[in-house]
């Protein structure tokens, strides 16, 4: 059974850098890595916790310097994400983890959001670019990283808010937020994937934001879960992630099935699919086989992830059409 065309909502750009073109962009460089090989570096991908994750995360990261540096990652993922059956793509990328290493912020997004412009012609996915900002920095510096993209008139979609999330509940970015809400910017923030259930709480109450990332914790809270049923706040679930990161013990103890079951507004997403073992096909065949899901289901979770993006009313309509016509193929 192949993948329904589907929206992807939750990915890192960063989290899309395959080992081979780590090597290729550190050849290109000049830069020496910690490993051999892509295989060695493949190797190195089992995690413990979301913290061991960023640490690699971040130690790859480092090849990444110029604006063709950020154009390839860009397409090369908007590659691999056609041939997963993504039509439509909201990406974030870490302006943040790229500044600390003296990358100025306009090589970032002008490689980005350059690849991004032409990602409709080549690959025919609409996209939409979202600066995601380190909860593990200061809010000040957020703030003024925001500020640079609005003067600079970035092409941004919305913000959002990703790192090591224990600690570092969203109370502490609110005037983040507010400034960017002041700039008619859409806002998205991870929680409830390590933190917890009072953290999706805080995102919805004091930041403002539309969509939750992850928010699996929101299962602790039943009153929650009502809420989050009865206003239809999207949660952009990632299932391979969650079991890669040990935020669920296996995928058959996820708790999919109980969030659909409950009436929340689930979609399927990939997160890191270079480090967690699987694109966003590989997350919805994966889902399939562990719970038995059909066409029909399958289906209804690409229609969630069209009905949660930030797309156009006129793409919705095209792909909802395009998603039926995959569900009566």
């Amino acid at each position: 059974m192949t993948t329904p065309p589907c929206a992807e909502l939750h990915l890192h750009l960063e989290g899309t850098l395959e080992p081979d073109l780590v090597f290729a962009l550190a050849e290109r460089n000049k830069i020496e890595l910690d490993y051999r090989d892509p295989d060695e570096l493949r190797a190195a991908k089992e995690f413990t916790d979301l913290q061991s994750f960023l640490d690699l995360y971040y130690s790859c990261m480092q090849v990444l310097r110029t604006e063709e540096d950020f154009a390839d990652l860009t397409r090369a993922y908007l590659r691999r994400a056609r041939e997963a059956g993504v039509w439509h793509a909201e990406i974030m990328v870490d302006p943040q983890a790229h500044m600390v290493r003296g990358v100025p912020l306009p090589t970032v997004i002008e490689g980005v959001g350059g690849a991004l412009a032409e990602s409709e012609r080549e690959f025919g996915i609409s996209t939409g670019l979202i600066a995601a900002f380190l909860r593990d920095r200061p809010a000040a510096e957020a703030l003024e990283v925001l500020d640079d993209l609005l003067v600079m008139d970035a092409p941004l979609l919305g913000i959002g808010l990703d790192s090591a999330e224990v600690g570092y509940p969203p109370s502490l970015f609110t005037h983040v937020y507010d400034r960017a809400r002041s700039a008619g910017l859409h806002l998205i923030a991870h929680a409830g994937e390590e933190g917890p259930a009072e953290y999706v709480r805080e995102a919805l109450d004091l930041l403002g934001v539309e969509r939750i990332d992850h928010g699996i914790r929101s299962m602790d809270d039943p009153d929650l879960v009502q809420r989050l049923v009865r206003e239809q706040v999207p949660l952009t679930g990632c299932p391979l992630s969650n079991v890669r990161l040990r935020a669920v013990p296996s995928l058959a103890e996820h708790p999919l099935p109980a969030m659909l079951a409950a009436g929340l507004l689930v979609t399927i997403n990939s997160d890191d699919p270079a480090y967690f073992g699987g694109y966003v096909d590989d997350n919805y065949a994966a889902i399939a086989e562990q719970f038995g899901l059909g066409r029909d289901q399958l289906a209804a979770l690409a229609e969630n992830s069209v009905r949660a993006s930030f797309a156009s009313e006129a793409r919705k309509t095209e792909l909802l059409g395009e998603v039926e016509t995959w569900r009566v193929g």
